[in-house]
């Protein structure tokens, strides 16, 4: 089965490689434009690219999608099926040129948390089970026919960055079966149930920032939930501090949400119902470090508030 490949970003490579090294006929690769990135401003490839560079799989990085040369080279590969992992909304005159179809990987199981970010959304509202599901494109965005799911159990401190990688991983075995399946003429979609739609939109600063006044579960699933990127995030002294590790404080405590219990070896906060320690975080423009290795540098007192 000849395959045209569309992925941008690290979450994309392992299905790549998976259906690279089992043998099947990738006839290119799209994915996103080289952009400037970083303090230099280098002109950086994308992740996806640099696994076709070094494997020498041809890439198309269209600036846009509609693009009427775009659409006649990829109808000029021939390819029997296009695999989308992590990749932009692909207009139907795209996803309706292979024969067999074009099918999505996404990291939910569908129909929950259909949207941009579903990692994050997951966590956040603190599930305990998630995976990843594979479907047909259809013009409506992640509403296509199931093919395939997979779940894996959530436990209750894992940061989105941890479930990045385990999904990333899933995801390309299943990538993988779904192929084959399609391959085998044994592909056969069921109907998403969209009443058990639940959404996960596009992550903005403002929604980084930590609800004090929520329970202590609630602020520690936000704050894992946006770990490591982009983070979730407070003020202290009017300069941002982003939170990247913490942990439910075991006893119990009062006083006002944000403000400070104690400040020794962990940050211990006040939130609006128990309280929770900062094990990990990142100062406005440095590195990322532990709490103890911030209070080595810093002074925090007792009651100091931290606010959003």
């Amino acid at each position: 089965m000849r395959l045209v490949f569309m992925g941008t970003p690290d979450f994309a490579v392992p299905s790549l490689r998976t259906l690279h090294e089992a043998g099947y006929d990738i006839a290119a690769v799209v994915t996103a434009p080289d952009r400037k990135r970083g303090r230099g401003q280098q002109l950086s490839a994308t992740p996806v690219k640099r696994y076709a560079v070094e494997h020498d799989i041809p890439v198309l990085q269209p600036e846009s999608l509609k693009d009427p040369a775009f659409e006649a080279e990829l109808r000029a590969l021939g390819a029997d099926c296009f695999v989308i992992v992590a990749f932009r909304i692909l207009p139907e005159a795209v996803f309706s040129i292979p024969p067999h179809g074009s099918f999505n990987l996404h990291a939910s199981l569908l129909p929950r948390y259909r949207g941009a970010a579903p990692i994050n959304r997951a966590l956040m509202e603190g599930v305990r089970e998630t995976g990843v599901t594979t479907f047909f494109l259809k013009r409506k965005v992640d509403t296509g026919g199931i093919l395939l799911q997979e779940s894996v159990p959530v436990h209750g401190d894992m940061t989105a960055g941890e479930l990045h990688d385990i999904l990333a991983d899933l995801g390309a075995d299943v990538v993988l079966r779904t192929v084959r399946l399609i391959e085998e003429g044994e592909a056969e979609p069921r109907a998403q149930d969209d009443s058990a739609a639940t959404p996960a939109p596009k992550i903005f600063r403002e929604d980084c920032a930590i609800p004090w006044e929520k329970t202590a579960r609630e602020v520690h699933d936000h704050i894992r939930g946006l770990s490591p990127y982009p983070a979730a995030w407070t003020m202290r002294g009017g300069r941002q501090l982003q939170v990247l590790r913490s942990r439910i404080a075991e006893e119990d405590s009062s006083g006002t949400p944000g403000s400070v219990l104690s400040a020794v070896d962990v940050i211990r906060v006040q939130c609006g119902r128990g309280s929770i320690d900062i094990l990990e975080l990142k100062p406005e423009g440095k590195k990322a470090m532990t709490a103890e290795e911030y209070l080595r540098g810093h002074r925090i007192e007792t009651g100091e508030m931290l606010i959003p």
